[in-house]
């Protein structure tokens, strides 16, 4: 796109529906000479009001493609007042955005702002009276303003037009997307019409299936669109085209010798090293300082202002390395990278998707990957995910069933905000959203049964229950759909570090006790358990990191059946290291012959220890454990790639088992432990069969139990 432009031989383009102003400044400002595929795609369907998801990898110009044409929407239009709200799940990625979105906004002398936990209550207070055009904000913060006496919410958001979220998908495989959704609903119902969706994400399975979703109440009435120039292939595609990227994958024994290998390669430029836990970004960290690499980190346990620290030193710099959980893997600009490495493997492809796209941004650059696995166990994992990469597949995004807990919430919530509740008009607030409407009946008794709501007169009030258990800070921890495990702040002198897990405070340690924390060893000089502080002074190493691990999910079907296809020979289509090549043939000579085989699955038995080697995930196994009663071990954890076994199983005790399970018309849910029921974020506000049932159908997987069940099961006596 050039100034000035023909355009008679395309009198259809779509981009001559943009703003004049906005194409002035795409050219000159931005100094673009033409737009995207994706952005030129997204004009005709967001400008003419349709909700839309918008697919791109990362770096994709997704960001652009929904605000140009939302932008010259609000100047045809004439939107006046706060319009167009900005969702995001991450208060990094919102501080990272708002600053090139109000930049854009100002073009046509409109205007953004950003809100979310952090904010002050002086910008709070601007907000609410100057009414900005654009609001950044999270599905948390929205909620709060709705409940919140403080704001006038009919004020502030009664001419919301539009909705843009962004990493739809994040939110959409979570609680907090159900927790979106019903929020969208209630601010319908204030708006008084149907509020445009456009969902901004990278590359996912089921999109058509995503963008139904999205649409919430609205789905089959609204029109809806996926815009994906060159999409990838759905998941049950069959296709086998090899995607692009310099991929490598070493095995190198130990995060010591990956820090060794990183230390050594690639000097000289930006490298983002990702891992899956808080304790390896920081046990990797301190083991790069100490190699004197330039190193940041980034986790959730490290304060805002620790982590806005690394990541814009990160920024600036070259060479360096910044070491980060998941917490950089969505689109938080961290300039321009030349290198991915992760350690060990990520549990999804989508999620790999997202890693290596953050390099390749500039200019005769590429996008590359190396893996250094730690584990044997990890380098099977990371050749099974490369392998389902290579033939072009990406997990369907699939919301968490039956979210009780959360219609639990949204009721107490809509109660809070509207003061008063009919008790027999209750659902028309959501609008007739699944999971939210009349058949949440047996919910609403049990709250008003346990006090939770008061009833008088046909109207529902706020009861004693939910202010004892939710009403401080006026009811703050109504707002949040998920439940993060308490934490001690650790604090070194003034200046906030970070959070500490309890366990690392509370284990039998011999000597001073010293945390591991934003790549450095502290030593604790006191502890204040009634407000949670912790107070430390740096020195020169010993730091342990530690922090609980969560509620196992293990590995999906897909993936660990590819993890299989690796033992029996397929090989993914990446530079293999020679360490690589020779684990993965370790692998396949010393496990396979005892755990696999190419005409269906495997019953072992080495002395009283009899395992069914599946191969299906963590779920699928969970599921067949408790379906298969009869002849499972019934005191065993599931694992993602076999089931314990009764130790006096026969082939015959066995047929009957399982031809029992695939005659009966419905597979059992899994056993779910108490523990977990209370750590659901709001449980207690569920009647426990039904909190119980929650978790029991989020740890099923019923398609993979009955592919399972119906393959052929071979007996070995494992030998080794």
């Amino acid at each position: 796109m050039t100034e000035p432009v023909d355009r008679s031989a395309h009198p259809r383009d779509p981009v001559d529906r943009l703003d004049p102003v906005i194409l002035h400044h795409v050219v000159n400002t931005l100094g673009w000479p033409d737009l995207r595929p994706l952005q030129r795609a997204a004009i005709d369907p967001v400008m003419d009001g349709h909700d839309a998801v918008l697919l791109a990898p990362t770096a994709g110009g997704k960001t652009e493609a929904a605000c140009l044409p939302i932008l010259s929407a609000m100047s045809e239009q004439g939107w006046s007042g706060t319009s167009v709200l900005y969702l995001c799940p991450l208060k990094a990625l919102l501080n990272n955005l708002v600053t090139r979105i109000d930049g854009y906004a100002q073009w046509l002398g409109r205007s953004a702002a950003l809100w979310h936990g952090d904010t002050k209550e002086s910008q709070r207070n601007r907000i609410r009276t100057g009414r900005p055009d654009i609001l950044l904000t999270t599905p948390e913060s929205m909620e709060a303003m709705l409940i919140g006496v403080k704001t006038d919410h009919a004020h502030l958001l009664g001419g919301v037009r539009a909705v843009v979220v962004d990493e739809v998908h994040a939110f959409a495989g979570d609680d907090r997307g159900w927790h979106l959704l019903a929020v969208l609903e209630r601010l319908e119902r204030v708006v008084g019409r149907s509020i445009q969706r456009i969902g901004l994400s990278a590359t996912v399975g089921n999109p058509e299936q995503l963008m139904t979703w999205l649409q919430g109440s609205g789905a089959g009435q609204r029109p809806g669109r996926v815009v994906s120039p060159g999409r990838t292939p759905a998941p049950d595609s069959g296709a086998a085209a090899a995607p692009p990227g310099d991929v490598e994958l070493d095995y190198v024994g130990s995060l010591d010798n990956a820090a060794k290998i990183i230390a050594s390669l690639h000097r000289g430029e930006k490298r983002l090293v990702f891992c899956d836990s808080r304790r390896q970004v920081e046990e990797l960290g301190a083991a790069l300082r100490a190699r004197e690499v330039s190193v940041f980190l980034s986790h959730a346990s490290l304060s805002a202002e620790e982590r806005a620290r690394s990541e814009q030193a990160f920024a600036e710099g070259r060479d360096c390395v910044i070491v980060a959980t998941s917490t950089l893997e969505l689109g938080i600009d961290v300039g321009d990278l030349d290198r991915v490495i992760q350690i060990d493997s990520p549990t999804t492809v989508a999620s790999f998707l997202q890693r290596i796209g953050r390099t390749g941004r500039r200019a005769g650059s590429s996008r590359n990957c190396l893996f250094l696995t730690t584990r044997r166990d990890s380098l099977l994992q990371a050749a099974g995910l490369l392998l389902l990469w290579s033939r072009g597949w990406v997990e369907p995004v699939v919301p968490p069933p039956e979210p009780r807990h959360l219609v639990a919430q949204q009721l107490l919530a809509i109660t809070l905000q509207k003061h008063k509740l009919g008790d027999r008009l209750w659902a028309d607030e959501w609008n007739g959203l699944p999971h939210f409407d009349a058949s949440a009946a047996p919910i609403l008794r049990h709250l008003v049964g346990e006090g939770f709501l008061d009833s008088d007169g046909g109207l529902l009030f706020i009861g004693p229950e939910a202010e004892r258990r939710f009403g401080r800070r006026h009811f703050i921890e109504l707002t949040a759909s998920f439940t993060a495990p308490p934490q001690f702040t650790v604090l070194s002198g003034r200046t906030e570090i970070g959070q500490a897990d309890p366990a690392v405070l509370t284990e039998e340690r011999p000597g001073p006790r010293r945390l591991l924390l934003a790549g450095r060893s502290w030593q604790v000089t006191y502890i204040d358990w009634g407000r949670k502080r912790v107070f430390v002074e740096p020195v020169e190493g010993g730091g342990i990191a530690k922090w609980s691990s969560g509620t196992p999910t293990g590995l999906s079907y897909a993936l660990t059946r590819a993890m299989r296809d690796v033992l029996l020979g397929a090989a993914p289509p990446v530079s293999l290291t020679r360490r690589a090549a020779s684990g993965l043939q370790e692998w396949r000579e010393e496990e396979a012959p005892h755990t696999v085989h190419p005409c269906g699955t495997l019953i072992t038995r080495r002395g009283t220890d009899v395992r069914w080697w599946t191969w299906a995930g963590y779920r699928t196994n969970a599921t067949l454990g408790a379906t298969l009663s009869t002849a499972a071990d019934p005191l065993q954890r599931p694992t993602d790639c076999y089931l314990r076994l009764r130790e006096d199983l026969t082939p015959d005790t066995w047929e009957a088992a399982r031809n029992s399970a695939c005659s009966s018309a419905a597979l059992v849910l899994p056993d779910v432990d108490q523990r977990a029921v209370h750590g659901l974020k709001f449980a207690a506000a569920l009647p426990n069969r039904l909190a119980t049932a929650t978790l029991a159908s989020r740890l099923a997987d019923f398609e993979g139990a009955r592919e399972t069940l119906a393959e052929s099961v071979r007996f070995s006596s494992d030998q080794r």
